[in-house]
């Protein structure tokens, strides 16, 4: 409570000097530093001072949902995912975190309504592809979830999680030979990811082939 009052009287103190742009970049690279470091009590109110400053910013609701998160308070975490869903929907990041916390209550229901009404508000969107993928990845529906994710790639073919994603589904449909091939394309777009290049070296070492016709 005290470093929250200490950063409203600072916004009284310098707002004079400096725009509200640059105090709302100020305190959201706080929270981020406060975050990585695992100080999520300080990131959060980081957070809520660069809020207060520019409420309608998808990205703060986002950050501070994560926060709310690492806290254990799913009702805060939430009520931020939808509040920045509202003012951004295709938040990949919020969509994917709610997704995760309704299924971690055992509200699968509630996550697959949310993202079929994303789908059919924005039947264009990759990333609600995705994220279908990997509920029925999660349910273990494999053939459903490598459908999605196949789906989602046809609209952006570089996305890297969507790549990695469908590469355990291939894994566990048994068909290591295309998980090879799309670790491979995932790491030709983002070389620095070391767990895609561990899975990869796994399959090399095991003598995954190319794969072959169907």
């Amino acid at each position: 409570m005290f470093r929250w009052m200490v950063l409203l009287i600072i916004v009284g103190v310098v707002g004079c000097n400096q725009t509200n742009q640059e105090l709302v970049k100020d305190y959201h690279n706080d929270g981020m530093q406060l975050f990585k470091m695992g100080r999520y009590s300080d990131a959060q109110e980081s957070f809520q001072a660069a809020q207060q400053l520019q409420p309608a910013d998808p990205g703060i609701y986002y950050n501070l949902g994560q926060t709310y998160d690492y806290l254990r308070r799913p009702y805060d975490a939430e009520k931020c995912y939808k509040e920045c869903i509202v003012r951004s929907p295709n938040h990949a990041g919020a969509r994917h975190a709610l997704t995760v916390l309704l299924m971690n209550q055992n509200r699968q229901d509630e996550a697959v309504k949310g993202i079929e009404d994303w789908l059919a508000k924005n039947p264009n969107c990759a990333a609600a592809y995705a994220e279908d993928g990997w509920i029925w990845k999660t349910t273990g529906d494999m053939p459903r979830a490598q459908s999605r994710y196949q789906q989602a790639l046809s609209l952006d073919p570089s996305d890297t999680r969507t790549l990695v994603e469908l590469a355990f589904v291939y894994e566990k449909l048994n068909r290591p030979d295309r998980s090879l091939v799309l670790y491979q394309r995932a790491l030709e777009i983002n070389p620095h990811q070391l767990a895609v290049k561990k899975d990869l070296e796994r399959l090399r070492s095991s003598g995954t082939p190319l794969p072959h016709p169907d």
